[in-house]
Order: structure tokens, then sequence, then C-alpha cells
């Protein structure tokens, strides 16, 4: 009788299957985690011209649409970068720009120095734009011994070849010339 009432105690897990059990169930969930998030690890790659314009402190739309490449050297800032041709485009009641093919120059926080490859047409020359600086909310652009100051909304959107920012309506759109403050500056 007692044997009957006698319960006996449940068979308990050795510890081997326990901690395989539980091993293994980890297993699993990490490698389907890993195989849903790597193609959005792999996708993010390197960052584009325009994503490190903006890890300096510059807007994307300093440069136009169609940059096929750039390479950086971060102990000096000096940076190329390569559009898919030249490219040129006005902005009405404003300026014509003008980028080659290949820009370069040298860039730190807020600051653009030494560029090489991009224009501007003022009245009806032709003039380099050298230096571009980031002051508070405007960016002031120098060809030397003149320079101009816009507000930073403008170049939010980066302006197409040819066409600048308005192509869906081939019309173009104007710079806000309302705060340009355009400058001599002595030699």
């Amino acid at each position: 009788m007692d044997i009957l009432n006698k319960q006996s105690p449940s068979p308990r897990p050795q510890p081997f299957e326990s901690n395989f059990n539980n091993r293994g169930s980890m297993s699993i969930t990490g490698l389907v985690l890993l195989l849903l998030l790597s193609p959005a690890i792999a996708a993010t790659g390197p960052p584009t011209a325009y994503e490190m314009l903006e890890s300096f402190n510059f807007p994307a739309g300093i440069l136009p649409k169609g940059v096929t490449g750039y390479e950086l050297d971060p102990s000096s800032g000096k940076f190329r970068a390569d559009l898919n041709g030249s490219c040129s485009f006005s902005l009405e009641g404003s300026y014509q720009l003008s980028y080659q093919k290949s820009i370069s120059g040298y860039i730190s926080d807020g600051k653009l120095t030494q560029l090489r490859g991009i224009s501007v047409k003022v009245l009806f020359f032709w003039l380099n734009i050298l230096d571009v600086a980031r002051v508070g909310n405007d960016l002031d652009f120098s060809v030397g011994v003149a320079s101009a100051s816009f507000p930073l909304d403008n170049f939010f959107v980066s302006p197409q070849c040819g066409c600048g920012l308005d192509c869906d309506h081939l019309r173009i759109r104007k710079l806000n010339l309302g705060n340009a403050k355009p400058s001599l500056s002595s030699l």
C-alpha cells in the first residue's frame, strides 16, 4: 500500500540536456535574427558624399545630384568628388553655376577651402568659388575679392544638372536673395 501512495519524484533533466535545449533555441533565434538583419547591415555601406558633407556641418544641396564617388583623407581633410559629367544650371534671379566632372579641396567642420572645379557667373564673368564657410544659418561663398552669403535653407535639396531645383516644371527655382549679403573683401 505504501508503494501506491508514495509519489516518485519526476525525472529531472540532466544539466547537459537542459543547457543544450536552452542554447540550441538561443542559437536558432540568433541565426534567424542574423539572417533577417544581414541585408540591412550590408546595405548600409560607406557614407555617400552627401552624407559626408552633412557630417562636416554642410547641407547636402551644395553638391548637385549625380555624384558617382568621392575620396577623403581624414587626416588632412583633402577631398575629391566625381560627378557623372560636367554640370551647369541657373537659378532664376540669381547666378549660373558650373561644376567640373571632378571637384576638389579641403574640408573641415563648417569650412570648404582651396576649392577647384566650381565656378559662378557674375555679370559677364566666370569666377572660381574658392571657399565656402558656414556662419550660423548662412553659407558664405568666396570668389577671392568678393563674397556672398545665403540662407542655409537654400541648400537642403541638391540641384539637378541642366535644370537646377525645379526640373519637374522645366522652371528654375529662385534662390532666396532676400537675405543675401554680398560683400567685397580686402586683398
